[in-house]
Formats: structure tokens, sequence, C-alpha cells
């Protein structure tokens, strides 16, 4: 159900509750209301007389419906948890705009493709980021993104040739070179040609916060930039980096404080499906293996694990299992504090070595949970931009039960 107050005469809205915008464009508050089922009297007379009819039923029959419907009673009831959450989320970020995660003040970063590797590299680590819109200043527009994914792919391809890299081979590629030779490396390998123009994913403002999301899921990119473009069409404007942290922030300040609307939300993150589980974890599947790293394992292999098995992150664990720290694809740039790529081989360094390397202000992005926090208790941890995945782990003993990424919570309320 819609509704508005009428304050001295004016219909407004209530901006810290739930809202909606209808079928002709105005934002009204929402609240969901249980229909009420009656049954007829005579279906009432009907049920009695089937209750009595089964009262002859053997009671080994009774016993064996009542144990199945017993364990049937809540998976039934955490699926339509599930289904009832998803429908809600679905028609309110279908009702939300990507300028609404545009904040009231704030700063807008792009990179130049002719900058050289090594000053994006720098450039990247002191604003903090683990992603930027690209600038083609010959066309007049945002061209792509560079993410931390590039620089180890860099760092890994140069080190083929070169163990011991210098300044003067990262100052020597720029990024659009470096990109040209990524799209032909991977045409050489599908046997398809470079596209003269590759079409950019991108927002504009006025795009469904649904249409976001589902293009950012559905591609695996971790963020896409809010472009405002011209009537003609021939110049565009950055208006906003859009990431899953953002939309995240979003739901879970409208959604703040009506959490009944959104009962999945209330759950343990140990009753649901979804997240990297180890096999220790009894009564968990997962479709990927958990996997983690010793403090003595080699950089260079963290990267590949990274790059070769499509995650975000690793937990480093100790003899017995018990977690350290994470390491994640954005701590590449920590490479760039006092050159330390140039002082270094990755076949060499240590996982102990990079942990001393990040900045102090930088360890708490090692984030941990329980099986038994609520869902949306992780919700709101990885609604920071700077906190990508959770580490659940045992309360006692710390040990590594599972992690789960922004993406996979999004997996699970978008369906």
């Amino acid at each position: 159900m819609q509704y508005k107050f009428l304050v001295d005469g004016i219909w407004q809205v209530d901006q810290d509750q739930l809202c909606v915008q209808d079928e002709y464009g105005a934002i009204n508050n929402l609240v969901f209301v249980k229909e009420s089922v009656s049954m007829p009297s005579t279906l009432i007379r009907e049920d009695a007389q089937s209750k009595l009819v089964s009262g002859f039923t053997s009671s080994t029959h009774l016993e064996a419906s009542s144990s199945s419907e017993s364990q049937l009673k809540p998976i039934m009831q955490l699926n339509n948890e599930i289904d009832v959450s998803r429908q809600r989320l679905l028609m309110f970020l279908s009702s939300s705009q990507a300028y609404e995660l545009i904040p009231n003040s704030g700063k807008v970063f792009a990179l130049d493709t002719e900058v050289a590797v090594k000053q994006a590299f720098h450039i990247m680590y002191e604003q903090r980021l683990a992603v930027m819109p690209l600038w083609d200043g010959q066309n007049a527009m945002i061209s792509g993104m560079l993410t931390a994914a590039d620089f180890i792919l860099i760092l890994l391809k140069l080190q083929e040739s070169h163990p011991m890299l210098t300044h003067d081979e990262l100052e020597m590629h720029t990024i659009s070179a470096w990109k040209y030779g990524k799209f032909q490396l991977q045409a050489e390998v599908s046997g398809a040609m470079i596209p003269p123009n590759r079409r950019v994913l991108q927002a504009g403002p006025d795009e469904s916060l649904k249409d976001v999301a589902l293009t950012l899921l559905q591609n695996k990119i971790s963020a896409v930039p809010v472009l405002h473009s011209s009537e003609d069409g021939s110049s565009s404007q950055l208006l906003h980096t859009a990431c899953l942290a953002g939309i995240l922030n979003h739901i879970c300040r409208h959604f703040r404080h009506s959490l009944e609307y959104l009962p999945i939300v209330q759950q343990p993150v140990g009753n649901l499906p979804f997240g990297t589980w180890t096999r220790e974890v009894g009564g968990r599947a997962s479709s990927r293996v958990l996997l983690t790293l010793h403090s003595g394992d080699l950089l260079s292999s963290a990267l590949k694990l990274l790059i070769e098995g499509e995650i975000s992150s690793i937990p480093i664990v100790d003899d017995n299992g018990a977690l350290i720290n994470v390491y994640s694809r954005s701590d590449i740039t920590s490479l760039a504090r006092g050159n330390v790529y140039a002082r270094f081989r990755l076949d060499q360094m240590i996982m102990t070595q990079v942990l001393q390397v990040l900045d102090e202000a930088s360890r708490d992005r090692c984030r941990t949970c329980t099986r038994f926090d609520s869902l949306y208790r992780i919700m709101e941890v990885l609604s920071d931009p700077t906190v990508r995945r959770v580490v659940v782990i045992d309360p006692n003993s710390r040990h590594v039960e599972g992690i789960i990424t922004l993406r996979d919570v999004f997996n699970l309320l978008l369906g």
C-alpha cells in the first residue's frame, strides 16, 4: 500500500521510511500489508471432516508424516522469506535511480589513458582506489576502467621477461598501450578480432539501480561510470562511479527502520544458501572451494590464484587454520609504496613480507563475522566501499569457516 502525509495542506513523504515511485512518477511511502485469509464455513466443515477421517490413519503413518513436515517446514519458510525479500527489494531498486548514489559533495577521479603505468599505480595507491575510469582525451570520452587486476597482470607479464622490475619499465608503458596489448592477447587466445570501438559499460543518471546492479553482476565487474550525455550525444560528463557497495548502502539506509519488510536479512548467515565455505562446516554445500594461503607462501602464487581462480581475496591462515589476515586484489597497489615492486621479486617475496608493506591504516580491511551474525549486520559492513568481503570464523579458535563477498550478497538478494 502506498501513502503520503498531508502537512499544512501539502502532500509529503517521510524520507526516513520506505519510498517507491508509482506509475505516474510520484514518490510515495510504501507499507506491505499481509492479506488476511478467511475460510468459508463450508470449507471449514469439510476440513473438520477430513481431520476426523484422518484420525483413523495408523499412528505410524502419522508419526512419519509429522516428522517429514517438521523437516520441510523450516526449509519452506526460509525459501518463502527469500522469495518475498527478493520481490520487495527488486521493486524498491526498480524505483530508485543511479543519481541517488551521487553524494552531496565529493571527488570524481579519472585517469588519462596516456598516463604511464607507474604513475597510475601510484595515483591509485595514494587515493586508495581499486578501480578508476579512463579518459580518452583524443576522443573526449570515458574509454574504460583500470582495475587492480590490471596491475597484477602487468606485474606478472613484465616479470616473465624481467625478474627484477625497474622504474623505466613501468614508465615506458602507458595505460592505453597496456590495454591494447591486453585486448590483443585476448584476441589471439580466442581467435576473435579486436573491435575498433569497444563498447564501454556505463550507466545513465536516470537508470534504475536494479539495472545497474544486474549490469555489475552479469558482467562480473566491480564498477561502472555514471555518465550524463549531451542531447546530441557528442560529449559526456562523468558524474560518479557506481559500485555494489554504494547500492548496498542505499538499501541499508532505506530499510534500516523496517527490516520486517525484508525478512531474510534477519536470518543468521549460517542458515542462508550463499558464500564459500570449508568442507569442515557441516551441512554447507559450496559451488567453489575456499582457497587459503599460509604466511610463508609466495606473493607470485597468491597473485596467480587471484587471477586464475577469478576471486577477489584469499584468507591467510596459520598452521592451525586460524585467520591471520586477508590478501585481496586491491592490495597490489601497496607495492607502489616506496617502489617496493622495484626492490623485490614476486617469486621470492613471501606473504609475511607483503603484510608488512601494507599500511597500518588499512589493517582493518580484514573484517570478520560468525555463522550466527545476521545478514543485515554483514550488509552494513559491506556497504563500506573499502570492504568487499567478510571472513566467517569460529569465535573461539578463529578457524576460517567461510567467506562472504559483496557479490555473494547481491546474488542472494536478487536471485
